[in-house]
């Protein structure tokens, strides 16, 4: 996801990495050339004239867009209900980590924190990879102990795995008299929160907008794209090629930005900076442990409690 400083509005005009317009020159060239054809043959089709002006042209627009528009609020809600799962996830990280570090006898061991923050930051990044459907194996290798490793291999969900580990762990220091059964208590509901989080992403990606819609409104949008020469030829002349493409753009790059933006996850350019997030969650809960960010799971050895 690019975050950038507001642009002086000139420079915008002008920005070319983060836009679409990359991925849509292919279809606004053609529609140009398609333009250039209609007006160098007058709207005729084998010597039929296309009897279009722009009135139907106007009309149909107006509803076009009001579709349209519809269709992107949709994707918004998905990418931002997206961005509030995961600002959730990094409240509930840091609240266990402050729970970690308080509510523990203050004899238990150091590692013994440690340990359990590098297992909210292994569950970060296995959420992550699920999500994008990459390969965890090189994040959780320097966060997670052989063992935990062995246990993750062939797992599917390697997230809701860990989240056995961190209760095993909330259970290992009941049972050391570290923690009483209200303490307990505390730390399974922020675990439960974890697994809500997992559960909210998990409903955006396996629930899409429903392809017929998306299919009847892309449909839509070129056939409107490819009938507009012939509307406008009669009234702009030579100028029909630049104004249709100026139109098709704002429609295209829409209904672009709309399947960009509809699964919040991935890489492209827009998508939710999901790496940038781990990395802000593992830094933060770090601190609050009192040790340098970025520390790695392998500097230390995992110290169970007794």
């Amino acid at each position: 996801m690019i975050i950038r400083k507001k642009e002086h509005w000139f420079k915008m005009l002008f920005i070319w990495h983060g836009s679409v317009l990359p991925r849509l020159l292919p279809r606004l060239s053609l529609l140009f050339l398609l333009s250039l054809a209609v007006v160098y043959l007058h709207g005729t089709i084998f010597s039929f004239k296309v009897p279009l002006n722009t009135t139907p042209l106007t009309l149909f627009g107006f509803v076009l867009a009001l579709f349209l528009g519809f269709r992107n609020n949709a994707s918004y809600e998905r990418f931002w209900e997206g961005r509030k799962l995961w600002g959730a996830l990094l409240n509930i990280t840091r609240s266990l980590t402050r729970q970690a570090l308080t509510l523990l006898n203050p004899k238990a061991d150091e590692g013994t924190v440690l340990e359990f923050v590098h297992l909210l930051t292994a569950y970060t990044y296995a959420l992550k990879h699920q999500l994008r459907g990459t390969d965890p194996q090189d994040d959780l290798k320097s966060r997670l102990g052989k063992q935990d490793l062995e246990q993750l291999a062939q797992a599917q969900y390697k997230y809701i795995i860990i989240t056995k580990f961190l209760a095993a762990w909330v259970e290992r220091a009941k049972a050391a008299n570290q923690i009483d059964s209200i303490q307990q208590a505390r730390f399974d509901e922020n675990i439960d929160k974890l697994e809500d989080v997992a559960g909210g992403c998990e409903r955006i990606m396996s629930t899409p907008i429903p392809y017929s819609y998306s299919v009847l409104l892309h449909r839509t949008i070129y056939i409107y794209c490819f009938l507009l020469p012939f509307g406008l030829v009669d009234t702009l002349g030579w100028f029909t090629p630049f104004i249709v493409v100026f139109i098709a753009y704002t429609f295209v790059a829409f209904e672009a930005i709309a399947d960009e933006i509809e699964e919040p996850f991935g890489v492209e350019t827009n998508d939710l900076a999901l790496s940038s997030m781990c990395e802000m969650i593992e830094q933060t809960n770090l601190e609050l442990a009192g040790m340098p960010a970025g520390q790695s799971r392998k500097n230390h050895s995992k110290k169970q409690i007794d």
